[in-house]
This record gives structure tokens, C-alpha cells and sequence, in this order.
């Protein structure tokens, strides 16, 4: 049975990832991304079970990346996209009043089309998953940002609106110019030809876990104080303190 085990919870995580979708299309962001939670949750400890029970196979690679695809990359462009939508009084992409012609006219599409851009995140996605699994270098580090995190990143947006009320970060927040950037920057940064540390413990020894335990603590401390807008600056520390790691390793 225990052969089971991680693909079950890698199922767990696509499940979540498929009430994560229902929830974000219809502008529940809170609920949907309690389910991401969840599907991150899963998403690392199928992995971590994989490994303590020696049960680790192909099947069980090619279905974690179709559950993160889903989880960690339809979702965050739902997401993005509602974002965009909303940030110009649009969250649909065009008005329908029931005829063809209507529909496919300027006027009808050009003024929403903008929030399409957010699924870049999505293609960005799909090309780092298929990427990782023919790369068999990335078992104690990652290249580019792994999609869970990057999915943290842009759900942690509609957090901070709804739960913190800073109107300056929300206004930052729904600035278009802040959102397309944003945009691209993740869209980039997932297959970025840069290393990241993983958080994996081979040992839970301090000396050569340094890094990770610096950051966790970093992390902690980030979200007691400023809670889910300390997200966005937790991947940014994760970024930096990698590419020191780097500098200090002379790795490259």
C-alpha cells in the first residue's frame, strides 16, 4: 500500500487545485486560496513521502506535474487575470449581449483584453513543469522559481486587499502598470536560468542547512509582522539569499 501513499496526496493536490479554479473564476479569493494552501501542502509532502518510504517513480513525476499545473498554474493565471479584469472595472473578458456581432467587434473585446495577459503565468507554468522533468540535475536545487511559489506570490495579492486594508497597497496592487509587471517579471523568473536553493533536509543539522534555516526563520519573522504581505518579500529574500549562496559558494 505504502507504493500509493504519494500519489495519493499528489491526487490531493490536483483536487484542491480543481475547487482552487471554482472559487478563483467566481472572485472568492480567500477560499480559493485556502485550497492552494492545501494543494502546496500536499505538493511537498508527496515528495517528502516519496523519498522516506523509497517509493519515488516516473508515474509519480509526470503526475506531480500535472497536478501543479493545475494547482500552481491555471490557478495563479485565474487569478492574474481577475486581477487585470478588475483593476479596469472589468472582470469578464468581453460583454455579451447576445450576438455574434456584438461579440466580435472592438468595442467589445478591446477594452477587456488586457486581462488575458495574466495567463502568460499559466503558459510560463506549463513550459517550467515539462522543463523539470526532463532535467534530472534538480534534486537539491531548483532553476528558476518553482511554480508553488510563484503561485503564493500571486495569490497573496488578493489576500492583502481583502484582509489586510492598507489602501496604499491596494492601491499599488490594483495599478495596471504594477499588475503587467508583475506579470512578466513572474512569467520570467520561472525559467530563469537561476539557481534557487530547495527547501529539502537531508539532515537536520545546522551547518549544512544554514541557509534554509536562516531563511525559515526570515520568513517567519516576515509574516508575524506584515502576515500575507510579507509574501512577496519572502520570494524576494528566497531569490536574493540564493544568488548570494551562489556568489559565496562560487557556483555559477
Amino acid at each position: 500500500m505504502k507504493n500509493y501513499v504519494p500519489n495519493a496526496l499528489t491526487l490531493l493536490n490536483l483536487f484542491c487545485g480543481c475547487i482552487a479554479v471554482i472559487f478563483a473564476t467566481h472572485n472568492h479569493f480567500i477560499a480559493a486560496a485556502a485550497f492552494v494552501f492545501g494543494g502546496v501542502f500536499f505538493d511537498f509532502f508527496d515528495g517528502f513521502a516519496a523519498r522516506k518510504l523509497k517509493v519515488s517513480s516516473e508515474l509519480g513525476l509526470q503526475l506531480d506535474s500535472l497536478a501543479d499545473m493545475v494547482t500552481s498554474g491555471v490557478v495563479p493565471g485565474i487569478v492574474m487575470f481577475k486581477l487585470l479584469g478588475l483593476s479596469i472595472g472589468r472582470s469578464e473578458l468581453a460583454v455579451d449581449d447576445g450576438s455574434w456581432n456584438a461579440f466580435f467587434s472592438g468595442d467589445a473585446i478591446m477594452p477587456s483584453f488586457l486581462p488575458v495577459i495574466g495567463f502568460f503565468i499559466t503558459l510560463s507554468s506549463a513550459y517550467r513543469l515539462a522543463k523539470f522533468n526532463l532535467d534530472e540535475e534538480q534534486q537539491d536545487y531548483f532553476k528558476g522559481l518553482p511554480t508553488p511559489a510563484n503561485t503564493l506570490l500571486i495569490i497573496s495579492l488578493p489576500l492583502i486587499m481583502e484582509l489586510q486594508h492598507n489602501d496604499i497597497m491596494n492601491a499599488i496592487i490594483m495599478n495596471q502598470g504594477f499588475l503587467i509587471a508583475l506579470t512578466i517579471t513572474s512569467s520570467f523568473l520561472l525559467n530563469a536560468p537561476i539557481i534557487l536553493f530547495a527547501l529539502k533536509f537531508k539532515t537536520w543539522d545546522f551547518k549544512p542547512n544554514a541557509i534554509r534555516y536562516i531563511f525559515l526563520i526570515i520568513s517567519v519573522l516576515l509574516l508575524v509582522f506584515l502576515q500575507f504581505a510579507a509574501i512577496p518579500l519572502i520570494i524576494l529574500v528566497y531569490v536574493a539569499m540564493s544568488m548570494l549562496d551562489i556568489v559565496i559558494k562560487g557556483e555559477y
